[in-house]
């Protein structure tokens, strides 16, 4: 019997040599030399190899694929969503003093400003002082020469005392006309004339007194003194300058304490009242708020303007205020202590009324409250409805609701 193997060398070896293949070739070459035909093993390693990666595969399956019991486990329950919040976002309640305040804006000028001008005819001898200079209340400013003056007291001085040696001779001499009419020696008519010529000279001693009185002082007043401590902020007058009474010499300012002249909207004008607290934040001084108290209020609103004018003083101690710096005051008309409030977004509104969202316990809890009004600040007064220490969402974050999950996180 002839074997497959044999009868495909036979019809190879039918084949000429050059329509041979190698493989067919090498089978010829082998039966000719008496050898087996070799065999090819690659299909089986090619087999061995498929069946052990099928192995492996459901190896895998069985280890790692969940129980059927876990799947159904977990599609009937899903994760719940957590929402996340930043600090920003939120605020925990405190008591604080809230304010309702009147806007005014303004100029500062010093409490205190005086031009001082020349009392006396004269020329002017110095001027001891520059404008910027801080002086004291009594010190010598500006000197207007005083020759003139003293040789007019002296006159007047001179007069005086001739006047008064003759007062004393007529009282002497009205002294004698009475012992005569005592004795009944002399007319009454001559005691009516010594009588007369003392009160004359009484009067004239008197007028010349007043004289002397008043060329001391003119003598006085060509020395300018500093009426109060101050700075100086003007010299209108120069050494060798004549001037006349009324002449502007020098101006003293006082800046310990600065007045602000403001002014507030008319509508607000029954809302103020001597006395209130005024916050001044003034232009060129960044990061510091000023104390000011209202001194006077205008009855009548400026023409054209429809504004009052409001006086506020501000104590300046530390000189840091300036004539001419232009400021802006809030005057507080309404005050409440010790209250809770929140930012006019963190109030949310639905058909139950308003309320807010309190985090406790890593979700929010719907609150409903009552309010007290608008108060500066865009803060809402919280009447009821939550305490002091709570933790409210202050954002206006519509995607959150009563009930939601929360995680607050850091930017």
């Amino acid at each position: 019997m002839t074997t497959p193997e044999h009868s495909t060398d036979t019809r190879a070896q039918a084949k000429p040599d050059w329509a041979m293949s190698r493989r067919e070739a090498e089978r010829a070459r082998r039966a000719q030399a008496g050898l087996p035909p070799r065999r090819r093993k690659w299909p089986w390693i090619v087999l061995a190899g498929l069946l052990a990666i099928g192995a492996a595969y459901s190896y895998n399956r069985a280890t790692l694929a969940p129980a059927p019991d876990a799947l159904v486990a977990t599609s009937a329950a899903p994760s719940e969503p957590v929402m996340q919040i930043n600090p920003v976002e939120m605020a925990v309640l405190q008591p604080q003093t809230l304010q309702r305040t009147v806007r005014v804006i303004g100029t500062l000028e010093p409490a205190r400003q005086t031009q001082l001008s020349a009392q006396v005819n004269g020329r002017i001898e110095t001027v001891l002082v520059q404008p910027g200079n801080r002086v004291r209340e009594g010190d010598v400013l500006a000197q207007v020469d005083v020759e003139t003056l003293t040789l007019e007291l002296r006159q007047v001085r001179s007069n005086t005392d001739a006047a008064r040696a003759q007062l004393g001779l007529a009282e002497v001499q009205l002294e004698r006309a009475q012992q005569l009419i005592e004795r009944g020696v002399s007319t009454t008519s001559s005691l009516d004339e010594a009588r007369s010529t003392v009160a004359q000279l009484r009067a004239s001693v008197s007028a010349l007194a007043d004289q002397v009185a008043g060329a001391e002082l003119r003598l006085r007043n060509a020395t300018v003194l500093a009426p109060y401590d101050g700075v100086v902020s003007a010299r209108s007058a120069e050494p060798g300058q004549y001037v006349a009474i009324g002449t502007p010499l020098l101006s003293v300012v006082d800046l310990t304490t600065v007045e602000m002249q403001a002014s507030a909207a008319v509508g607000s004008g029954a809302l103020l009242a001597p006395g209130q607290k005024v916050s001044v934040r003034v232009d060129g001084i960044h990061g510091r708020e000023f104390a000011g108290t209202v001194t006077r209020i205008n009855p009548v609103a400026e023409p054209g303007t429809r504004t009052i004018p409001v006086y506020i003083r501000i104590d300046n101690a530390d000189g840091v205020l300036l004539g001419g710096m232009f400021g802006v005051g809030q005057i507080v008309v309404e005050e409440a202590p010790d209250s809770l409030a929140v930012p006019a977004a963190a109030l949310r509104e639905d058909a139950d009324g308003y309320h807010l969202l309190q985090i406790a316990d890593g979700r929010l809890v719907r609150r409903p409250v009552e309010t007290g009004g608008d108060w500066s600040g865009g803060l809402i007064r919280i009447l009821r409805g939550v305490e002091a220490g709570q933790t409210v969402v202050t954002a206006p974050l519509p995607s959150l609701n009563d009930g939601d999950a929360v995680q607050i996180v850091e930017d």
